[in-house]
């Protein structure tokens, strides 16, 4: 299955949907022609490049742990970038680290993930880009809200509410928006989505039974990875601790 996949017609598809998909911007303004070819060709570079050093990285267990490294540093100033914080963009490492601390070892101590590169590689960057996402997410609604809901926070604080609380009662009805991608598609897992390491266990000659078992281990993961992240970034921007100009007010 694999070796047929591979190959010119790939490419040739791949050239063809990203040009279709250019075509669509240019007719319908949707933006600039070149975001999805450029994506496409960017996306084909940096693949290429990590299947070269993972495949040489991942058969130690040193090195494995160094790609996790730089995965998480790119994962951190990611969501720092997405969320458009001004100051204490930093802060989301915490809640990237905390996603990650809060199924891995229960991953590692039961043995359904082995300490091998082959394994918490894989497993770890999946978790993570769930959590980056969420996290970026939730902390740029959190600081939408604060900017446009600035009068209802300094209302709050004039009826004696502690700062933290007021923020607080604004950005908390937008957490369950980062959430909600992840919820949905386990929701509808093998009803509407067949997700990505369903269909990864099954091109690789795996049983139906072994793909539905890593994939639910890895949508339940990464609702508690998300959950736990979201949770800290909320507390974060409650706490000022992440801000945006003018999405804080002053007692």
């Amino acid at each position: 299955m694999t070796s047929a996949v591979l190959g010119p017609t790939l490419v040739v598809v791949c050239v063809v949907m990203a040009l279709l998909a250019a075509l669509v911007y240019r007719l319908t303004d949707l933006g600039s022609w070149w975001v999805v070819p450029s994506a496409t060709v960017r996306a084909a570079a940096q693949l290429a490049a990590v299947a070269a050093v993972l495949t040489a990285a991942m058969a130690r267990l040193w090195s494995s742990l160094l790609i996790l490294a730089v995965m998480f540093t790119v994962a951190a100033v990611t969501a720092a970038r997405r969320s458009r914080a001004a100051q204490g963009s930093w802060w989301l490492a915490a809640p990237l680290a905390v996603g990650l601390a809060s199924v891995l070892p229960l991953l590692l101590a039961t043995r359904l993930v082995p300490l091998t590169g082959t394994a918490l590689v894989p497993i770890t960057g999946i978790l993570l880009g769930g959590t980056m996402t969420a996290v970026a997410v939730a902390a740029r609604r959190a600081l939408d809200a604060l900017t446009t809901r600035a009068g209802e926070v300094e209302a709050a604080m004039s009826l004696g509410c502690m700062d933290r609380d007021a923020r607080l009662l604004v950005i908390q009805p937008s957490a369950p928006d980062a959430l909600l991608p992840n919820v949905d598609q386990a929701r509808t897992a093998g009803l509407v989505t067949l997700p990505g390491a369903f269909v990864g266990v099954l091109l690789s000659t795996g049983s139906a039974v072994q793909a539905g078992a890593v994939q639910i281990l890895v949508l339940v993961g990464l609702l508690l990875s998300q959950s736990c992240g979201v949770a800290l970034t909320i507390e974060l921007v409650a706490r000022g601790l992440l801000v945006r100009p003018g999405s804080v007010p002053t007692p």
